[in-house]
């Protein structure tokens, strides 16, 4: 990443806060104590990479949130389903239960014998050959009931295999969201601990310039900016542009996906969603949900897929330009595409 990327970073880390650490329950405390006086330039560019460094991991760690919160929210649904499916299937495997039961007791009631020995002894011969034709049918369909339960009974048992695996997939999903949220916790902890080292007199002079660059990028407008004359690729993809930049100068936030805070991916989910498009919620999801396109081929709306992991997404605005939800403590603004490592460019 550029030198002045992250100079960026840090300029911003300072207000790494309410709102990101608030929404996954992160508390740095009071008790935190700067450590006393100024660090020397080579201590300060050592925390600007550290800093850059946990940035990066606590936004890998937030994808995989993402993704372990939309697959729980999916096994939910998909077992809730199932439930129903088995409860359906019990009561009509009981009902063809009951039905052979009744015809099971009118035999014995009958003292055992088989049906067709007192047909051949019944003082009424004429009635015999059609009574018989009725026992034939009779033994049919009882056989047909017969096979229809366990037919019935083995699909029982194999929504219940299901049901189970679904589970353990749910469970394993809510792990998956606790430790990605560990451990994001962790690392904007560990981030904060960095920036309150740099000393109050640094800390102050930083959050000053941020306020003012934040200030600045909130406000700025498209009149401002050269973003070019390459229309979009389609009247979506301007609706979807449209939606991301009303949302520039809003906070950053690990898994939200807007109307008032967004993560990288929660942006562009919302913002597609404007356009009658339902994405996917992650990063790395998003970058298979269309056509891949060259980067000197994007046009405004396309998604820009960041990092060799995937793990940031931003939309093209045009003229080498993008709109993105950055890191904690930023706000979604525009930045220009070669601030980070492309690995795509996704056109829906």
């Amino acid at each position: 990443m550029p030198v002045h990327r992250r100079s960026q970073l840090l300029a911003r880390a300072l207000v790494l806060t309410a709102a990101a650490t608030t929404a996954l329950g992160v508390t740095t405390g009071g008790s935190a104590q700067a450590a006393p006086g100024n660090p020397d330039a080579s201590s300060r560019k050592d925390v600007k990479a550290q800093v850059e460094q946990l940035y990066n991991e606590a936004e890998q760690a937030s994808e995989k949130y993402n993704a372990a919160q939309e697959a729980q929210q999916r096994l939910q649904g998909e077992t809730t389903v199932l439930q129903g499916e088995i409860a359906a299937a019990q009561d009509q495997l009981n009902q063809l239960r009951g039905d052979l039961a009744t015809v099971a007791g009118a035999e014995y009631r009958s003292g055992g014998m088989a049906q067709t020995v007192q047909l051949m002894l019944a003082t009424d011969p004429e009635g015999y050959l059609a009574r018989a034709r009725s026992l034939d049918q009779a033994t049919e369909r009882q056989n047909e009931t017969l096979h229809e339960l366990v037919s019935r009974q083995r699909g029982l048992d194999q929504r219940r295999t299901e049901t189970a695996a679904k589970l353990a997939e749910l469970d394993q999903a809510r792990r998956t969201l606790a430790d990605s949220k560990q451990e994001i916790q962790q690392r904007l902890a560990k981030a904060q601990r960095l920036l309150n080292s740099l000393g109050a007199a640094e800390r102050s002079r930083m959050a000053a310039q941020d306020a003012q660059e934040a200030e600045q990028r909130a406000t700025r407008g498209t009149d401002r900016l050269d973003l070019g004359t390459t229309p979009p690729a389609s009247e979506r993809g301007a609706a979807a542009l449209a939606a991301a930049v009303r949302m520039i100068g809003s906070p950053y936030v690990y898994g939200s996906t807007g109307p008032r805070a967004f993560d990288c991916s929660g942006l562009m989910y919302y913002s597609w969603r404007q356009a009658g498009v339902s994405l996917p919620r992650t990063s790395q999801a998003q970058a298979y949900a269309g056509q891949r396109v060259s980067l000197s081929e994007a046009r405004p709306g396309d998604l820009v897929i960041f990092y060799r992991d995937m793990h940031h997404v931003g939309m093209y605005a045009g003229g080498g330009v993008i709109v993105h939800a950055p890191y904690p403590g930023a706000r979604v603004r525009y930045e220009s595409v070669n601030a980070m490592p492309v690995a795509g460019v996704v056109r829906l």
